[in-house]
């Protein structure tokens, strides 16, 4: 089993054994994705949507899976709901990436309504990075970098104190159960990592 098998095979099990988990839903769908198993990775993305319907980078994603399997219509009608949202939001980088899809389909892109209307940072001017944040204009600022090293730094930079917490409090330790990572090995520390990276958007 190569790599990428076995990085599907855990975040199915994950996604199994906690089909409220967002976070495991999401990565299989990126990796499906990536593998090519596209009608797979459809399902995936549907359920993320499910349980966190603001999280514009996954109309994104799902938009181009369905291009790619040229379901014309339902990509347009992703697109175009996933551009209001990111819209709505403020989340930028997801609506442009849209807005280009639609382009390539030939289809009307939607106009901004309230991105340049809302604010989009919180409290003293922070907006967090990480993509699909509930946090909104709400978002504040850890008080200090959680580790004292360049990836605590990123995150007291880029990350808001709710989607640390989120980290923190409940996905960490369901990462750590799932997986059964013992905390002593050097490799098992390197896939938690990973894990963390790639909830916080980093990755």
């Amino acid at each position: 089993m190569n790599q990428l098998s076995e990085r599907i095979a855990q975040f199915r099990k994950m996604a199994n054994d906690d089909p409220d988990n967002e976070l495991g839903h999401f990565r299989l769908g990126q990796l499906l994705m990536e593998d090519k198993q596209l009608e797979e990775a459809v399902q995936s993305f549907r359920r993320t949507l499910e349980l966190s319907p603001q999280f514009s980078k996954v109309y994104q994603l799902l938009g181009s899976t369905l291009i790619q399997l040229e379901r014309k219509d339902e990509a347009v009608e992703t697109l175009k709901k996933g551009f209001g949202v990111a819209d709505e939001r403020g989340d930028n980088i997801p609506r442009e990436e849209m807005a280009k899809l639609l382009t390539s389909l030939g289809a009307e892109v939607p106009t901004s309504k309230k991105a340049a209307d809302l604010p989009t940072a919180g409290p003293g001017g922070f907006r967090c990075q990480r993509p699909g944040c509930m946090a909104g204009s709400h978002a504040h600022q850890l008080a200090k970098p959680p580790m004292n090293d360049d990836l605590g730094r990123r995150i007291h930079e880029q990350i808001c104190a709710t989607c640390w917490n989120d980290w923190w409090r409940n996905a960490s330790v369901k990462i750590v159960n799932e997986l059964r990572l013992d905390l002593s090995r050097e490799d098992h520390v390197a896939m938690y990592d990973q894990y963390m990276k790639e909830f916080l958007g980093f990755e």
